[in-house]
This record gives C-alpha cells, structure tokens and sequence, in this order.
C-alpha cells in the first residue's frame, strides 16, 4: 500500500478522459510524476498542459495500448526517464455492442486489443518493473489498478463482445493479485468494476481504427445498444472524479474491488449471478429489476 505519494511516479492508460484524467488531476495535487497514455491526441495536449500547469513531471505518449511494440516502447521511456513506477493504471477502454453473433471480426479484434490486451501489455510490461524495484528497495511500494466493469462480472445481453473483454480482465486481475502475493508483499493490487459512470467511453468509436462506423454499417442491434449505453450512461450520477479517489484510497487501502456503486441493485445482481452458478440454475433474467427495460428491448429486436 502507498501511503505518500509525492514524487511516486503513477503510469495511466486512457489518461485524457474519464477515470484516467481524474486520476491524473488527483495525482498531481499528491505530487507525483505523471505518464499520460492516450491514443486521442488532441485530449492527451490538453491534458499534459493542464498537468503541467499543476507544477508536476509529466510525460505525454501518444500510445495504441493494443500494440506490443507501442507498449514496449512506452515502458522503455517510463524507466529511462522516472524509473519504475510506483502506481500504473491500466484504464483504457472502448466499447461495443449488438447481438454477440452479429460483431465483425474487426469488431472483436478492436474490443479485446484495447480492454483486454491492453491490460495484458501493461502487466507484463510493469509489473516485472515494480519487482525488480521491490527486490532492490525493502522500501518500494508499488500498486497496479486494472479497469473491468460490471459487465465483466453479470453477462447483460446485448453487448458480448464488451463483456467478453472486461470478464477476461476479472480473471486476470483476480490471478494477478495471488500471483503478487506468492512473491512479495510490496506490490498490490486493484480492480475497478465501474457500473454505468459518465465518462467519454460512450464515444469511443472515434478512436476506432478505420473511423467511426457509419449508421448504415451497423446492424438494428448495435443501433439498439448504442442508443440504450449511451442513455445509461450519461444519466449515471456518480462521477467519474468519485470514482477516481476511490481508486486511490483502495491503493492506500491495499483494497482490491473497487465498484462505483454499492447498492443493492448493482451489487445485488452479482450476487445472484454467483447463486445461480453455484445453484447449478439457469442464468437469471437481467432485467429483473427493470423489467420495462427487457420488455423495451425484446420488442424492439422482434421488430414488435
């Protein structure tokens, strides 16, 4: 756990928007060195000067986290410049949805290269890093944070490909923390579940290689999900800023689950979830507690 973190340098992923920009404005007012990673450019600038403007290092990459060399490349300039890190943030993520049948292969290619082997590059890239200094400094104390969602802990219809994505992250963050603590007690370990928070993850597609698709090249059910996301997820009332201290007090914390929300409605559906398997039971209906919204969506994919 990190308890000062002025003059700790903190790596964040998706740092020119949503939680990873929070994260940043909450670091710099600790006073740690900041990396940047954002593939939007024109974002990363304003970010890097508003960072800067705070009286903090900042390093601005732009950076595709799906791609191995961009990753190593960045990872390589990380420890020329600060050393290894003592907080790296794997956040960056894009969305995606319709009936899981219906995703291109470029669809899955673009999802799981950002959401998840994003997460992977940042990893392997860092966390043998953070051992290392571990190893040499009985002092160090680093932490790793990787973004999920809720949609990888319940299966809400509609939006596989993105479900598919933030599960496969459950798992590895969950195997990573064991993995840590086999081998040292100075590096921790968080995962963020995010439930519907107002971030810039709704407009991901103008990040998509290629462009945007245009509405002609999408299917009625990706049309569907785009129009249902984007309606829960602006209407979100916590904040991307609430989620990012949550973040750094799970690190001061050493907590690991770090859920946005903690109500019975979010947390209640993971639970049945969970029942159901361990019940041997067929999977719950997941509009249990908005049945208006399954009915809405049923009609509107039977063309009723």
């Amino acid at each position: 756990m990190i308890q000062d973190f002025h003059g700790k340098t903190a790596v964040l992923t998706g740092a020119a928007s949503g939680f990873g920009l929070e994260c940043a404005r909450i670091g710099a007012a600790r006073g740690m060195n900041l990396v940047l990673v954002d593939v939007q450019q024109d974002a990363l600038d304003k970010a890097e000067a508003e960072m800067k403007a705070a009286g903090v290092q900042v390093m601005a990459r732009k950076v595709d986290v799906s791609s191995a060399a961009e990753m190593e490349a960045l990872a390589a300039a990380v420890k020329e410049r600060f050393g290894a890190p003592h907080f790296v943030f794997n956040n960056a993520g894009v969305g995606a949805g319709g009936l899981v049948w219906e995703n291109t292969v470029a669809d899955w290619e673009w999802v799981l290269g950002v959401d998840l082997w994003g997460v992977v590059h940042g990893v392997r890239l860092f966390v043998p890093m953070m051992l290392e200094a571990a190893e040499k400094d009985p002092a160090y104390r680093g932490h790793i944070t990787n973004t999920a969602s809720m949609a990888g802990l319940l299966t809400p219809p509609n939006m596989g490909i993105y479900n598919a994505a933030k599960a496969a992250v459950v798992s590895l963050t969950e195997t990573m923390y064991q993995d840590l603590r086999l081998v040292t007690d100075q590096v921790g370990a968080s995962l963020l579940c995010p439930y519907f928070v107002p971030t810039g993850i709704t407009h991901s597609e103008r990040n998509r290689p290629g462009g945007s698709l245009a509405q002609g090249q999408l299917t009625k059910s990706q049309l569907i999900g785009q129009a249902m996301t984007e309606k829960a997820v602006t209407s979100g009332k916590v904040t991307a800023a609430e989620v990012a201290h949550k973040v750094f007090q799970a690190i001061s914390d050493n907590q690991f689950y770090v859920f946005s929300h903690t109500g019975a409605k979010a947390l209640g559906n993971v639970k049945s979830r969970m029942e159901n398997i361990v019940a041997i039971q067929n999977p719950a209906d997941p509009f249990l507690e908005r049945p208006e919204v399954g009915a809405q969506l049923k009609a509107q994919l039977r063309g009723g």
